[in-house]
């Protein structure tokens, strides 16, 4: 980056210290730190324009909805998508997935197929294993090719078929780093006749999202792993699409009119936004949009990609530390356990004490740890506030707990 230290003075929680340690936030996967501008946006929308959307003839209902209608163009441009009234305002990936597997897989008949990966998150899991229960349909794995860090694209090619109606699959694996090839996978199911979902949360802050250069059908991502507010997501959907499906929620907002017997919806994209959104949060979500603009998103991942590099090779050269994804082009996530005798939980800890925060556990990908023969991994994730200082002092945190362990 051109100016870390700029960039830092963003964000004022990493100016804190735990214990007599600075903090060193590598949690980045999980949620990233938000930026101060982003955080006055909401300070601002709830001290100055507090007032319900698209239902208010007075001043503050339209200042308002004309911030959240600007923030949806700007996500528009953000992602490249065709219109406005394909973006669809959520509480975050996992809503935008669920509104998807129940609203599309009511169109789908028992027999069905719908096909995954084992890198899946949870939420790009559960909810397509309760659309099956309820409608009938087949959920299939792809496996890990046998470097288990890749798709392993050839079993793809073979389980998609003829009765393939959705291939749901991430962009970025959230463990191991690795970035599959989005528009391969979505051609592959446009062959077959079948849509494509893109769970993007992975991607958002890190790559360039280009929904239409994918020519996928649905993609899904959160504000929060953007450097944006909590409780916001999106999904863009094909409008086609979105208009053959039904509503996935009841309520204000998503309607045309309502007797007593039955109703009518509303056009895109307020069909699928029953109920009162988070407006505060979703003007703020135009800011972060304008933040990630400014600071450039080849920019942030060309300094991600130098972390990576700097920690992962100086891993390599302590012996005890198994590391897992190794997939070229990797996103900066480091995934790893050390020795037989630590847990990730032990490890986690330990790190902690020197001001290091990580995340450990399965990640919500309880699936691909079966297939990684682990139960749980330590994950460090970078960002663009984090420094060539702090991966030293990861590296040389890791060093000190390796002659603890006495690995």
């Amino acid at each position: 980056m051109t100016d870390i230290d700029a960039i830092r003075a963003q964000f004022p929680a990493l100016a804190r210290n735990i214990g007599d340690a600075p903090l060193i936030y590598l949690d980045n996967t999980a949620t990233t730190q938000t930026p101060r501008e982003v955080v006055d946006a909401i300070t601002d929308a709830y001290y100055h324009r507090k007032a319900n959307v698209h239902r208010g003839v007075h001043t503050l209902s339209q200042e308002a909805t004309d911030a959240m209608e600007a923030t949806r163009r700007a996500v528009r441009d953000f992602i490249n998508a065709p219109s406005a009234e394909e973006i669809i305002f959520t509480r975050g990936t996992t809503e935008a997935i669920n509104l998807v597997a129940a609203s599309y897989c009511s169109l789908l008949s028992p027999g069905d197929e719908i096909v995954i990966t084992v890198m899946e998150h949870h939420s790009n899991i559960v909810p397509w294993q309760l659309a099956a229960q309820r409608h009938g349909l087949r959920l299939r794995a792809v496996p890990l090719a046998a470097d288990l860090s890749t798709l392993d694209l050839d079993a793809l090619a073979g389980m998609i078929g003829e009765r393939t109606r959705i291939v749901a699959f991430t962009a970025v694996s959230n463990v191991l780093g690795t970035v599959n090839p989005v528009r391969r996978i979505v051609d592959m199911a446009h062959a077959a006749g079948a849509v494509a979902l893109v769970d993007a949360a992975q991607a958002i802050a890190h790559q360039s999202v280009d929904v239409q250069a994918w020519d996928a059908d649905f993609v899904a991502f959160s504000a929060h792993k953007m450097y944006g507010p909590t409780g916001v997501g999106v999904l863009y959907g094909r409008r086609e699409l979105l208009e053959k499906m039904p509503p996935y929620q009841g309520g204000g907002e998503m309607i045309a009119h309502v007797d007593i017997e039955r109703s009518t919806w509303a056009d895109l994209p307020f069909k699928f936004e029953a109920g009162t959104p988070d407006f505060i949060g979703l003007a703020a979500l135009h800011t972060t949009i304008q933040w990630l603009t400014r600071t450039g998103l080849q920019a942030i991942a060309d300094h991600e990609h130098m972390l990576l590099r700097r920690a992962t090779d100086a891993i390599l050269d302590m012996p005890g530390i198994q590391l897992y994804g190794d997939a070229p082009g990797k996103c900066a996530i480091i995934s790893f356990l050390m020795g037989p005798r630590a847990s990730a939980y032990d490890i986690g800890l330990l790190l902690d004490q020197m001001g290091i925060a990580v995340r450990t556990g399965h990640h919500c990908a309880q699936p691909l740890m079966h297939v990684l023969g682990v139960t749980g991994v330590v994950r460090a994730s970078f960002a663009a506030y984090n420094t060539e200082a702090e991966a030293d002092a990861f590296v040389g945190a890791l060093a000190r707990i390796r002659r603890m362990l006495r690995l």
